[in-house]
């Protein structure tokens, strides 16, 4: 294996073998941006032909930045390696046993292929979750000529907006995901920087803008965004942060956003280009070179520079972008993750809200799958038995009134609308706890509630945790290890131990009856630590203030430091 191959490089390859060996279907590659999938495909492709001399693999993309990338590492780490460059953006149209080819140029000439062993597609979320699209095309005329094809897929956002998972849906090409190393596990051992985000004082306001296909529609969200007063703020705030950073990227939401934040960078006195889609070639080329070499401090550019730009150097992030897609986001960050000489970190100025939207990139709300046409839903009236609209609030036959539903607390962000990373847990101070009886949504099992209040009345915290007590197996145990700590931590647990007994609840009374008590004598923790999971929040420990019996406060019980210290339950 080639000298280069990192652990989990070479752990991705191990995994991706066992799959198939186990599986009749297509995985894919959950790599973080800058964890080296080019290396990734390198080492594979050599493995193979090693051991396959007479296999023959496509390797796809849509950017002709990745197929220069991803060619270049095959011959990196493999000279002699029988490869061929076909993509008419790069003035090549070779084939060869690993062909490294632009979806564009090779979709509609499948013949030029060949039989074909193993497709491997890079950035494989673009694929379309249709049945249709050229990736989709030509992958279809290639299992024609070879039943036994396999495609393999590399992609560091496994999701497509709208449509969840790429290994969800009745079209979907692939069927498990290869999930070799994480983006926390890559910033510990050094091969990504952190990022470091700020919450700017200039959040840009994108009420009113109608949205399509699950994004933004982007000639509202240009009008909205790009203005004098918002380019001018953002540019002087941006100044201001930037300290000695040396090369600054904005993302823009439009060709006339990038040129217009370019124009005002520029009045500041900061050498700034601008790259879009219909930049030249030998400009765009000369742009970035320059750009790399220090001759201008930033870049402002529109959907070009989210994939396939690979410069370590970059130190400063401007999101002035605001979108729904997670996946763009999670693109957008990774440009400031790679690792250079002298670079401590990447400073992220979140202008558009993404990370409040979104979440932390370590743990990103995956995008719901849209549900098929249905029947509208119903739901029987108490008073009469008639089969009413289930947002009915009024039934139609006997007038009954139905209770407004419970109000989900408003989730806001825990000492964290900019804390991109979610590596480490958010201290929330408390005024007190709230327990009650909710019903699981899955199952309709009742489960304790417990909502923990937080002393920031402006910003009305809450988060929230679930205590699954009548659900049997280890559901069951982990919420009676939760509640026997709590009650210890709480002051109870020796006025009513019968109440900790696992499968001592028998109904949702008693359940009740317990909520009650918590809330009636226990007392709540002084602070709670928080980890954020895309839009939620997870208790991760707790702490106590220990009283003296004079009623003074001795002391602090660590977070969950006495005793049994149980992973807290899903919090919302």
């Amino acid at each position: 294996m080639i000298p280069q191959l990192r652990d989990y490089q070479q752990r991705a390859i191990v995994m991706l073998y066992g799959w198939l060996a186990r599986n009749a279907g297509n995985p894919c590659i959950v790599a973080p941006t800058g964890s080296g999938k080019s290396w990734i495909i390198a080492a594979l492709c050599e493995d193979i032909l090693r051991q396959w001399p007479d296999s023959r693999i496509l390797i796809l993309s849509h950017v002709k930045e990745l197929l220069s990338q991803d060619a270049d590492k095959i011959v990196q780490a493999w000279p002699d390696a029988p490869v061929g460059l076909y993509s008419a953006g790069l003035n090549h149209r070779d084939v060869d046993r690993i062909t490294v080819a632009g979806i564009q140029s090779i979709w509609r000439r499948p013949e030029e292929c060949g039989k074909i062993d193993l497709a491997i597609v890079d950035e494989a979320h673009l694929i379309n979750h249709s049945d249709s699209g050229m990736y989709r095309s030509l992958l279809k005329d290639l299992k024609e000529r070879n039943p036994l094809l396999r495609v393999v897929g590399l992609t560091a956002t496994p999701y497509r907006l709208g449509h969840g998972l790429i290994t969800e849906g009745e079209n979907r090409i692939f069927d498990g995901l290869i999930e070799p190393v994480t983006i926390a596990e890559l910033v510990a051992g050094g091969s990504l920087a952190p990022l470091r985000s700020k919450l700017p004082a200039k959040t840009l306001d994108v009420e009113g803008v109608h949205k399509r296909g699950g994004e933004y529609v982007e000639s509202e969200l240009q009008l909205a965004v790009d203005t004098d007063a918002n380019n001018a703020e953002i540019v002087r705030e941006t100044i201001s942060r930037a300290g000695d950073r040396k090369a600054w990227l904005f993302f823009c939401t439009g060709v006339e956003h990038a040129f217009h934040m370019r124009d005002e960078l520029r009045q500041a006195g900061i050498p700034t280009a601008t790259v879009v889609g219909d930049t030249p070639a030998a400009e765009r080329a000369e742009i970035l070179e320059n750009f790399k070499s220090g001759q201008l401090k930033a870049l402002t550019n529109v959907d070009v520079l989210t994939t396939g730009f690979d410069y370590p150097g970059i130190d400063l992030l401007a999101m002035c972008r605001p979108t729904l897609s997670p996946g763009l986001y999670v693109q957008m960050a990774g440009r400031g993750m790679r690792v250079a000489e002298g670079k401590a970190d990447c400073l992220v100025l979140d202008f558009a809200g993404n990370v409040a939207a979104h979440g932390p990139i370590t743990s990103v709300a995956i995008p719901k799958r849209k549900r098929a046409a249905e029947k509208k839903p119903v739901r029987k009236c108490p008073e009469c038995d008639e089969i009413v609209a289930a947002n009915a609030k009024i039934c139609p036959a006997c007038g009954y009134e139905f209770p407004a539903p419970e109000r989900k607390p408003q989730i806001m962000a825990l000492h964290g609308r900019d804390d991109i990373m979610g590596l480490e847990p958010s201290e929330m101070e408390l005024r007190g706890w709230f327990w009650s009886v909710q019903h699981s949504s899955r199952n309709g099992l009742p489960m304790l509630r417990v909502d923990y209040d937080s002393r920031d009345f402006v910003r009305s915290i809450s988060v929230s945790e679930y205590l699954c007590l009548m659900h049997g197996g280890f559901a069951e145990q982990k919420g009676f290890k939760t509640l026997r700590y709590l009650m210890r931590c709480s002051g109870i647990a020796a006025r009513y131990p019968d109440a900790m007994t696992l499968g001592v609840i028998k109904n949702e009374d008693e359940l009740r009856e317990l909520a009650q008590l918590m809330n009636e004598e226990s007392r709540s923790p002084a602070k709670v630590y928080c980890v954020r999971e895309g839009k939620y929040y997870r208790v991760v420990s707790r702490e106590w203030k220990v009283v003296e019996a004079n009623g003074d406060a001795a002391a602090e019980l660590g977070p969950d430091g006495a005793g049994e210290a149980p992973a807290a339950g899903s919090a919302g």
